[in-house]
């Protein structure tokens, strides 16, 4: 498993994020505080404060994922 932060603070960057993240195999979970959402569901998205970077868990080892995801990634990845 890896864990990012992204940061989703326009519309735009919203759409673009979750046309990439759509297309990844692996389950992959946006975490805000106790709040545990889908990362591929939009309409979760926008119920987050996206203010400020969100972590990204990303179920898979596969490290390529994250060059798909350079144009959200705001601190490197993080393996548990």
């Amino acid at each position: 498993m890896m864990t990012v932060k992204v940061r989703l603070d326009t519309v735009q960057k919203v759409k673009d994020f979750s046309a990439v993240i759509a297309k990844i195999g692996a389950d992959c979970e946006l975490i805000e505080g106790v709040r545990i959402l889908d990362a591929k569901s939009i309409m979760g998205i926008f119920s987050l404060d996206l203010s400020k970077p969100i972590r990204l868990d990303i179920h898979s080892d596969d490290r390529k994922i994250l060059d798909r995801l350079k144009d959200f990634l705001v601190e490197g990845p993080g393996t548990d």
